[in-house]
């Protein structure tokens, strides 16, 4: 019996990057093996075991052979005669196909990871790759984490990835999947290499047409000097992740707040009048869709609604300001306002020659909000007042706190 650490702690120990859980394989035993020295069994669909006193998670080498459409659409052959090459030709990129004997630190590289590494090339390990339709999306994934490192997919790998799209394989992936690959890009680095890796290989109409929509449709040269509205949303998906790192609900509002763009009636082009209310209808199917969360629904909704409304926050009179903090819930759910903000700023620097731009209505957004929150219902003199008259007086007392933070 033989154990290696594998996959991504190997990877990011040579990338000289933090590294994250650590996976290990086990050459040469049995389930019966494994738990006679305490492991404990936990796999469904091939055996993995966690450590006794790590808690870590060992699975025994294995191979996978397809036997179905999609991802789960495989045999497993976990004999203990599987050797560590075997098992590491089964994985999806050759920088994940690298393992590392602890005992002696002896690198075990078959299909050649450290030299890909060295060349910033994520490319595939064999042609099983177009096997499992889910490799395209940690493709593009790793594309997010990676490309600020200087990665780009191998041309043969991104050929591949163009062979599994069009092979109708990825209506085959589940919601849940795909969500949790698109959650973990909208908090890499470089959201953008996500979504153009995906469009590059045309797998993002298949996954995400809301999205692939975007691409080619023309704005106006004077506002968006970048004019593709694609092009525009990539840079807006990178600068979320710039000035709210890690936050992945701000990313989302980020991403889905022009898909009502996608919308607009050629003739219309490159004007966008009323894309805001447009895109709420494809927010809501991409969500339904892809089971997203409530609160990134709601709050990517709300971006949707009423960034234009953010934008021009200073020609809107007190009272429309008051009525856009109600549509945006921010009596309930007052911590929304700095996403809201943060989502807003994104979109103005997201544009050609933009990205340093200052934001002030961002502040101002934030500004007005806390003045009008700080005056509560127990504020208001209630004594010769009755149902209505209450929320009247309330609503009244919060615009006259909202002007003179405007005049403060």
């Amino acid at each position: 019996m033989k154990i290696y650490l594998v996959g991504g702690a190997v990877r990011d120990r040579l990338l000289q990057r933090p590294a994250g859980d650590r996976d290990w394989v086990v050459v040469g035993a049995t389930p019966a093996q494994m738990e006679a020295q305490g492991y404990r069994a936990v796999g469904r669909d091939f055996p993995v075991f966690l450590h006794p006193d790590t808690g870590e998670e060992y699975a025994l080498a294995r191979t996978e052979r397809k036997s179905g459409r999609g991802y789960r659409g495989f045999v497993v052959d976990a004999d203990p005669s599987v050797t560590l090459e075997q098992d590491l030709l089964r994985r999806d990129f050759t920088i994940n196909a690298i393992a590392c004997d602890e005992a002696t630190g002896t690198l075990v590289d078959p299909y050649a990871g450290v030299r890909d590494i060295e060349r910033k090339i994520l490319r595939h390990v064999g042609p099983a790759f177009v096997e499992d339709p889910l490799r395209v999306l940690r493709a593009a994934r790793f594309m997010a984490r990676f490309a600020p490192l200087g990665f780009t997919v191998a041309p043969e790998t991104m050929d591949l990835m163009r062979q599994v799209a069009a092979s109708g394989e990825l209506d085959a992936l589940v919601p849940e999947r795909v969500w949790q690959e698109l959650r973990k890009a909208l908090a890499s680095a470089r959201p953008s290499a996500f979504l153009r890796t995906l469009h590059d290989a045309q797998a993002l109409g298949p996954i995400l047409p809301e999205l692939e929509a975007l691409y080619g449709v023309p704005q106006r040269a004077q506002f968006h000097p970048e004019i593709d509205t694609g092009l525009h949303q990539e840079m807006v998906s990178d600068m979320a992740a710039r000035l709210a790192p890690g936050d992945d609900l701000v990313g989302f509002a980020a991403l889905t707040h022009d898909l009502g763009k996608g919308l607009t009636p050629r003739e219309e082009w490159p004007r966008h009048i009323m894309h805001e209310q447009r895109g709420v209808k494809p927010l809501k199917a991409l969500c339904a869709r892809l089971k997203v969360p409530t609160e990134h629904l709601q709050l990517a909704e709300t971006v949707c609604r009423e960034h234009l409304n953010v934008h021009r926050i200073d020609e809107l009179r007190d009272a429309t300001v008051l009525e856009m903090l109600g549509r945006m819930d921010a009596f309930r759910r007052p911590e929304r306002i700095a996403r809201i903000a943060l989502c807003c700023d994104a979109d103005n620097r997201g544009r050609l020659g933009f990205e340093d731009s200052a934001y002030p209505q961002g502040d101002t957004l934030v500004r007005l909000h806390r003045a009008a929150l700080s005056v509560q219902a127990r504020d208001i003199d209630t004594t010769h007042l009755q149902g209505p008259a209450i929320g009247q007086a309330l609503a009244k007392a919060r615009t006259a706190a909202i002007a003179a933070a405007r005049a403060g």
